[in-house]
């Protein structure tokens, strides 16, 4: 499984569809590295179910999840992380949502060397930056 979790965008940059090109991205490369993975996401907020809704992901059960203990233990810092423990990891305030790549049509993507994923975007983005004037 892949599991890409804490995606918080400054309050001044909300409202700008960072959060959507982030998300798009992560996905993206999950599935270009990962392309047989499951991946999920746990949440509570209606924005980002919102957006894995978008990418193909299905509510489903906790038990659907994972029962890996590293992975549950990223949610200690949660205020509702005793829900999830006393209900032995198996429910708790949050959605859990699934993309399980046999459930979706069309191709697997081939897997891409690191380079053409993170290296070139950066560089791209950084000459482009470095072009740009700015006005006082």
């Amino acid at each position: 499984f892949v599991a890409n979790s804490g995606l918080i965008v400054n309050p001044d940059y909300r409202g700008q569809g960072f959060a959507r090109k982030i998300k798009r991205r992560i996905f993206d490369l999950s599935r270009e590295l990962y392309p047989n993975a499951k991946i999920f996401s746990i949440t509570t907020g209606l924005a980002v179910m919102k957006m894995n809704t978008e990418l193909g992901f299905k509510p489903v059960t906790f038990s659907e999840l994972t029962d890996d203990k590293e992975f549950w233990k990223g949610c200690q810092g949660c205020r509702n992380y005793d829900i999830l423990q006393r209900n032995d990891f198996k429910m708790c305030l949050c959605t859990g949502l699934l993309h399980d790549p046999k459930d979706q049509p069309g191709p697997t993507p081939a897997p891409k060397p690191f380079a053409n994923k993170i290296v070139k975007p950066i560089v791209k983005k950084k000459n482009s930056n470095s072009n740009r004037k700015f006005k006082k």
